[in-house]
């Protein structure tokens, strides 16, 4: 026995052998329970040796070292049979135990220990060596990331690349209405790149205020047009700076009301329109002299505005002295019920306007009506109400909009010489239960809709998700490009969605280009709703290939690693599209989707896309009518939030949304949660992709580890082979290698960048802009800054 004077001796003995019993007794304790679920077995037994370790450092004898060797033995053996050699996966089943064999190694533990110390030291010292050398092979390389080189041909023969140019320019949100997020510049080449520098900052002086909601966010992406560049502001505020130094030439400030109300507070761009000459207006007349060159601004209180480009004050002749009221024409008016947070499309007589509708509050909320507007006058030409049976139907004194009908909230593309305007559409109202939906409610749900310019009527549409339970919107702005084929070169559109799919289509008509076979999907929904069969599923895809598994679950330690296994058991997981439950359903790829609104970048030259796809997993349970979700409603759950629980008023549930994250607060699967790929577009296989980002900006300590993290933004991509990409979680602006994605530079930014950066030349210099004001419910820091980059010469101060 070990007497009470022994262990006042061996102070640091004694609180190792506690240490190690609470942790074996959790580890057994958490084993046991996920065990019970179906799960791992090791977490019993290595809680079990962790015991056993502690009972013999309690008897003072070497053996310990020995039980202690054999459970890194087999922690290694174990996890390299899960996960193969991926350092980031292997590190949290090791980053407590290895540092603790090092503990016992230490002479104020061995000096106590009797029996062959000399054997079961060096025991334990090649078992540690052995697990440095794995974790040093499985560092060296990267299992996820695919390498590859992208051919170097152009274009093929007949392409035309024109419409799709920004050139001197970027006139668009996307570049241009193709939304291709490419400029045809190359005055910033893969060799020069390494050589920016901050050109010039500008600060809006815009900051969250009090009344603000937590979805606080600038995502814009400017515009220029001559010598001006145009950008806004979360409270959509708009600025015209110089483009070649920044300064602010004009603000126009739409004075919008602060209110708890708005889901969303944030401004993905304004539109821009130029009179040509010889120009007339949707009825023939000719335009008028006002404003020949107009920007337009929606707002989240639900109105547009036309603002004279030049001067920055509202277009008298548009609408009432300059401005129109979105909410017209609908029954619910309520205040951040309808916001405009992304820039309508322009055309040259018809300017094509879509709106956020709130999600996930209650069946009776405004309509997601497209409209088609007369540019110069405002004037309503055409509606397209998804919703309604007639979905040309007009509003009228005896007729109102579709209440909860599918509203398009991103940003949408258009072809001209095709006559066709393309808007990705989300889901009728609320998202994550459909059982009152009719077909005519929800024949568009998360489609793409093709329409007519100058009438608004349907073309086609292209379905992505059926009967819709996991708000798997169509997200991201279309991109267009003509691609060669067997038959010919074909006007093709790049349709990227949440789930990770890319549905690539003939804009003419529709019909694929690429395979998207329907494939049967978990059935079972919650009572009272029911699921579609079949899901369609791209062959070009992001999505994960396999079902995820309790290998997959992820940690800081091996403690929430079990912790995450054990809720990953808990949940109801059958692999995509498994139906909302009140048990809890895992959704992956979760609510904020593989892509976002920031869609993909293409090289119409090259016949190539760069592509940002993010993977996180959601949880989504279904909660019943009580008192903590009462049917009518009520202050607990107030509109202007888009996690925690959603009312859902007017179903029979309400739902809890929140990302599937350890007690740590950390995500549940393991990285890379982010990535950056590329795809060569004239056989549509992605030839290259790597994770991006580091955890710099999230971990308690500023570590700069590469791991993959999630981003909200897209890529733009140059004609000088550098794509460029700021919407990580980490502060940074990077550039990479097209060809084969190496980053080539980065540069720290003084908030999140969450937007799309551009570029645009100036006074013959290239510029790349980035738009740095955070994202508060991403958690990344707010700020004010819009920033330009150029090549070292006549830098403008700051």
């Amino acid at each position: 026995m070990v007497g009470a004077g022994e262990l006042q001796r061996a102070p640091l003995l004694t609180f190792t052998v506690i240490i190690l019993t609470l942790m074996g007794a959790v580890l057994a304790a958490g084993g046991v329970w996920l065990l019970a679920l179906g799960g791992s077995l090791y977490y019993v037994i290595a809680g079990a040796a962790l015991l056993l370790t502690a009972w013999q450092l309690w008897q003072r004898r070497a053996e310990a070292l020995w039980v202690y060797a054999a459970l890194l033995l087999g922690t290694m053996a174990w996890a390299i049979w899960e996960v193969g050699l991926d350092f980031w996966s292997l590190a949290p089943r090791g980053d407590v135990l290895a540092p603790l064999g090092i503990w016992l190694l230490l002479p104020f533990i061995t000096a106590h220990l009797a029996g062959n110390m000399p054997a079961a030291r060096w025991g334990l010292v090649a078992v540690l060596v052995l697990a440095a050398i794995v974790l040093g092979v499985a560092l060296r390389g990267d299992r996820f990331g695919l390498n590859g080189t992208l051919a170097q041909a152009a274009g093929a023969a007949g392409t035309d690349t024109t419409a799709a140019q920004a050139q001197s320019d970027w006139t668009a949100y996307g570049a241009t209405n193709f939304g291709t997020r490419y400029s045809s510049l190359n005055q910033i080449t893969k060799e020069n790149v390494k050589d920016l520098k901050l050109a010039w900052e500008f600060q809006t002086g815009d900051h969250k205020g009090p009344d603000d909601p937590d979805e606080f966010t600038n995502e814009v992406t400017p515009l220029k047009v001559g010598d001006l560049l145009y950008t806004c502001s979360p409270h959509q505020i708009v600025f015209a700076l110089d483009a070649a130094s920044g300064k602010l030439r004009w603000k126009f400030d739409p004075k919008i009301e602060h209110h708890k109300n708005f889901q969303h507070m944030t401004c993905r761009g304004v539109a821009y329109h130029e009179t040509k000459p010889g120009a007339v207006d949707s009825t023939g007349a000719a335009a008028p002299a006002e404003c020949p060159k107009r920007i337009f601004l929606p707002t989240d209180d639900g109105r547009l505005f036309a603002l004279d480009a030049e001067t920055g004050k509202p277009c008298e002749g548009f609408g009432d002295h300059g401005q129109i009221d979105l909410k017209a024409g609908n029954e619910i008016t309520t205040l951040g019920f309808y916001e405009g947070t992304s820039p309508p499309v322009v055309t040259d007589k018809v300017l094509i306007m879509a709106g956020a509708v709130i999600d996930n509050y209650s069946d009776k909320v405004p309509s997601g009506a497209i409209r088609g507007f007369d540019i110069y006058s405002g004037k309503l030409i055409w509606a397209f109400d998804p919703g309604n049976p007639d979905p040309n139907e007009m509003p009228s004194a005896t007729h109102h909009f579709t209440m909860g009908s599918p509203n398009s909230w991103s940003v949408a593309a258009a072809d001209e010489k095709l006559g066709l305007v393309y808007e990705p559409l989300g889901s009728s109202s609320p998202d994550i239960w459909a059982g009152n939906r009719t077909a005519d409610n929800e024949r568009y749900d998360s489609a793409l809709v093709a329409l007519d310019i100058n009438t608004g009527k349907l073309r086609w549409s292209y379905q992505n998700v059926h009967h819709d339970l996991w708000d798997m919107d169509m997200p991201s702005q279309p991109s267009l490009i003509d691609v060669p084929t067997k038959d010919g070169v074909v006007p093709a559109i790049y349709v990227p969605a949440k789930t990770g799919n890319i549905f690539v289509l003939d804009r003419r008509d529709g019909h694929l280009l690429v395979p998207a076979p329907e494939t049967p999907v978990p059935q079972g929904a919650a009572p009272g709703d029911r699921t579609a069969p079949t899901q369609p599923f791209s062959d070009l895809s992001f999505r994960p290939r396999q079902i995820l598994t309790g290998a997959q679950m992820w940690g800081a330690t091996m403690f929430d690693q079990l912790a995450c296994r054990i809720k990953f058991k808990r949940l109801r997981y059958e692999g995509p599209f498994t139906p909302p439950s009140e048990q809890g359903t895992l959704v992956y790829p979760g609510d904020f989707g593989m892509f976002e609104w920031g869609g993909i970048a293409v090289d119409p030259v090259r016949q190539i896309a760069i592509a940002n796809p993010q993977s996180i997993p959601f949880v989504s349970r279904l909660v019943p009518r009580g008192s903590d979700n009462p049917a009518a409603p009520n202050a607990a759950h107030p509109p202007g939030t888009e996690l925690g629980v959603q009312p859902m008023y007017g179903t029979p549930y309400g739902v809890d949304l929140g990302i599937f994250l350890s007690p740590l607060g950390i995500p549940c699967m393991a990285p890379p949660w982010g990535s950056l790929a590329a795809i060569d577009l004239k056989i549509n296989q992605i030839v290259w992709q790597h994770r991006v980002g580091t955890i710099r900006d999230k971990a308690p300590v500023p570590l700069p580890f590469k791991m993959g993290v999630p981003m909200l933004g897209g890529p733009m991509v140059t004609a000088g082979g550098v794509a460029f990409l700021s919407s990580t979680m980490d502060y940074y602006i990077r550039a990479f290698d097209v060809n084969d994605g190496r980053l080539l530079w980065q540069d720290r930014l003084p908030a999140g960048g969450q937007s799309t950066p551009m570029t645009y030349e100036a006074g013959g210099r290239q510029y790349v802009v980035t738009v740095d004001g955070g994202h508060g419910s991403f958690g990344t820091k707010l700020g004010d800054y819009v920033r330009a980059y150029a090549l070292p010469g006549n830098v403008a101060s700051r």
